[in-house]
């Protein structure tokens, strides 16, 4: 039997734009929350198909245990494979013990997911020293499908025409350059300085191009909004005329997007990744075109 997918009601939308995307039947998770607090998701029987998960996990902490619960339901209803889908993947950016006394947190929802779920997919996840999710899943098939893509397409289609893609810190630097090299347009990468969870500082090099130029620049996660903001001002300072600013990952809230106008951004454009404030770009095109990659491998 085919897939199914199957998604809690809150991102019915997001989880059936990918379902159609595979041509495969939406199936929504039944939640129920005791007076305790405890969950309790409640599947529709599978018939032994493989069943896809679709869940985002952005603010992860309460959605991770319903996760799991329904990765279970979903065994016991007759699902012979789990998958995952999780367009946006937590816990990659402490891929290390920085100080006594922290956690290794990336390894950490590595083992958990990975004890639940057969496969995992997930869209631009944060990595920095780590190569590739193999590392984080060992004995696990994982797939990190890319969004410039996504938000190349988006941009494409702006006038003025997008002169010169802008990367925030030497992080951003490779795909920032992919999305500029889809655009054929130019690239500029910036020094930052991190002081704080929300305190940074960002400089770019002198730069004619620059000049009265309209710029797209690239990140992968906004969240408070303080790197996207820095590096605003220096590319208004340095004499950008437009900035649009395209985000895979938008963590933030109405506030911060006022912000980012504030420092000097015109137009802010993220995916679906993620719910919150504003339009936003669907993804499910690009999870599509990875999972069956991931299928057929």
């Amino acid at each position: 039997m085919s897939p199914e997918v199957h998604a809690l009601p809150d991102e019915a939308g997001p989880a059936g734009r990918f379902a159609g995307a595979l041509g495969l039947p939406l199936r929504l998770i039944r939640p129920h929350a005791f007076p305790d607090g405890e969950s309790r998701p409640v599947v529709m029987a599978t018939a032994g198909s493989a069943a896809i998960l679709y869940r985002s996990l952005a603010r992860p902490d309460g959605r991770l245990m319903p996760l799991l619960l329904a990765a279970d339901a979903l065994r016991r209803a007759g699902a012979a494979r789990v998958d995952l889908v999780a367009p946006y993947l937590p816990y990659m950016r402490q891929d290390r013990v920085f100080a006594p006394g922290e956690p290794l947190s990336q390894a950490v929802i590595g083992r958990v997911l990975s004890g639940a779920f057969d496969r995992i997919l997930t869209l631009e996840a944060h990595l920095h020293r780590t190569p590739d999710l193999a590392g984080v899943f060992p004995g696990r098939v994982a797939r990190n499908a890319g969004g410039g893509e996504v938000l190349a397409e988006a941009l494409a289609h702006l006038r003025p025409r997008v002169s010169l893609v802008a990367g925030p810190d030497s992080e951003s630097a490779a795909w920032a350059g992919a999305v500029a090299r889809r655009l054929g347009a130019g690239v500029l990468v910036a020094g930052k300085r991190r002081l704080g969870d929300r305190d940074v500082t960002v400089q770019y090099p002198d730069d004619p191009r620059l000049d009265g130029a309209h710029i797209a620049l690239v990140d992968d996660i906004c969240s408070s909004g303080g790197t996207l903001a820095a590096a605003a001002r220096a590319l208004k300072a340095a004499g950008a005329a437009r900035i649009t600013a395209a985000v895979v990952h938008g963590l933030h809230d109405a506030r911060t997007v006022r912000a980012l106008k504030a420092a000097g951004i015109d137009r802010l454009i993220v995916t679906d990744s993620v719910a919150g404030p504003g339009r936003r770009l669907p993804v499910a095109g690009a999870l599509a075109r990875a999972w069956r990659e991931m299928d057929a491998a």
